[in-house]
């Protein structure tokens, strides 16, 4: 395939959809380097081993797979032209991504009940670690949920319709690999 072929709509898709991957793949990396860290450090003395994850984090992974689940349909009913199911839907994602913020806050709240703390005489490398980590994905997430606003508006203004779906696309993308990087860090956490 020529990059440098087809008209300039066509090279401008492909560029923002090569930048969005450029940036996943920078996001990868950074986690790839906390989880790797994460397993040099398990074997220091003061590791804490019987370490359980709050459950908030569990149902924050559920409340992430419907906000995926929701985003998937919203696209395919804004490509569908069905525009108010998918701005509903969009909206659903939105709320799903705020709550899943707050039961990650929820969830902290129960580590720093349970003794672990951040940073001080009470914390572990455990709990940092998994503060720091939860704290570089709540940033994506963020992110993600402004992307989620950008789509919402788009769409409310009739931007979206069957053959122009590159932003949505491109948000979709963004917001589905946030997911999926929770869902590795949760699986990864309890393993």
């Amino acid at each position: 395939m020529d990059l440098t072929k087809g008209t300039r709509e066509e090279k401008r898709a492909r560029a923002k959809k090569m930048m969005l991957w450029f940036t996943i793949i920078s996001i990868i990396m950074m986690f790839a380097g906390f989880t790797s860290a994460y397993v040099v450090s398990s074997s220091r003395p003061d590791w804490v081993a019987d370490y359980q994850l709050p459950s908030a984090f569990v149902w924050s992974t559920v409340i992430i797979i419907l906000s995926s689940i929701s985003l998937f349909f919203s696209k395919r009913s804004i490509a569908k032209n069905n525009r108010g199911l998918g701005t509903g839907l969009l909206i659903t994602t939105f709320v799903l991504g705020v709550v899943f913020i707050v039961l990650q806050f929820l969830g902290f709240a129960e580590i720093i009940t349970h003794g672990y703390y951040f940073t001080g005489p009470a914390s572990t490398i455990n709990s940092s670690f998994i503060y720091m980590v939860v704290i570089a994905h709540l940033a994506h997430v963020v992110a993600g949920l402004i992307v989620l606003l950008v789509l919402i508006y788009n769409n409310f203004k009739q931007r979206y319709e069957p053959g122009q779906m590159l932003g949505i696309e491109l948000g979709a993308t963004f917001w589905h690999f946030v997911d999926f990087l929770w869902i590795y860090l949760f699986v990864f956490f309890i393993s």
